[in-house]
């Protein structure tokens, strides 16, 4: 196996992108989330007429240096509009995320890209999820936000990503194990330990030998 993709959804603040940086830490790899967004409406807003012109820059490993050039993420993005559908930014999302599944190892977070990849052999796709009080205690600490409006993010946003689940893969829900390779409880197995078993598995699916690195 040369290269394979790790696919990450997650409820939000069950520390699902914490895990998924993590891993891509350990592994030597890079971690796309909002970027591919980001790449995605950039093309998906061009003139028709310039079409042709953005599908040949997601061509070959272009992809992974303009992703690189737009900046990280860092802090949690809840969603708290509704879902409104965007098929053509949706396409060029899928797009980006199989070019990338072409060419190099990485991990992705959300955009339905365990349901883009479905097909592919060499994924990996892991849902991570915890009980509301600790997502909740999660989003307080490192939004500064009262539990009353961490709550209602966490309905507003986990509501947005079941319904852009829902549409894009044609009924099905996002919630569902049977989607994943593994799904974890971030709570009982803990953010490290969620690490060491994505990586595990990774071993055993693919015959590599990644270890958790020591921490300093």
């Amino acid at each position: 196996m040369n290269h394979f993709v790790v696919t990450v959804a997650r409820g939000f603040g069950s520390g699902g992108k914490v895990i998924a940086a993590k891993v891509a830490e350990q592994i030597n790899a890079n971690c796309y989330e909002n970027r591919i967004l980001t790449l995605a409406s950039l093309l998906s807003g061009m003139d028709e007429h310039y079409f042709e012109q953005a599908n040949e820059r997601l061509s070959g490993v272009r992809i992974a240096q303009q992703l690189s050039v737009i900046p990280k993420t860092v802090t949690p993005k809840p969603n708290a509009e509704k879902f409104a559908a965007d098929d053509m930014l949706f396409d060029y999302q899928a797009q980006i995320i199989r070019r990338l599944a072409n060419t190099e190892t990485c991990v992705i977070v959300g955009k339905c890209a365990d349901h883009v990849l479905r097909n592919y052999d060499n994924v990996v796709s892991v849902y991570i999820e915890a009980p509301r009080a600790f997502c909740v205690k999660r989003i307080t600490d490192r939004m500064g936000i009262p539990e009353e409006e961490a709550h209602k993010l966490i309905e507003k946003t986990d509501k947005y990503r079941a319904d852009y689940y829902k549409y894009y893969t044609g009924g099905n829900y996002w919630t569902n194990p049977v989607n994943y390779d593994l799904t974890l409880n971030s709570e009982r197995v803990g953010v490290d330990n969620c690490v060491k078993v994505i990586l595990d598995y990774i071993n055993l699916k693919f015959g590599t030998h990644y270890e958790m690195k020591e921490q300093v």
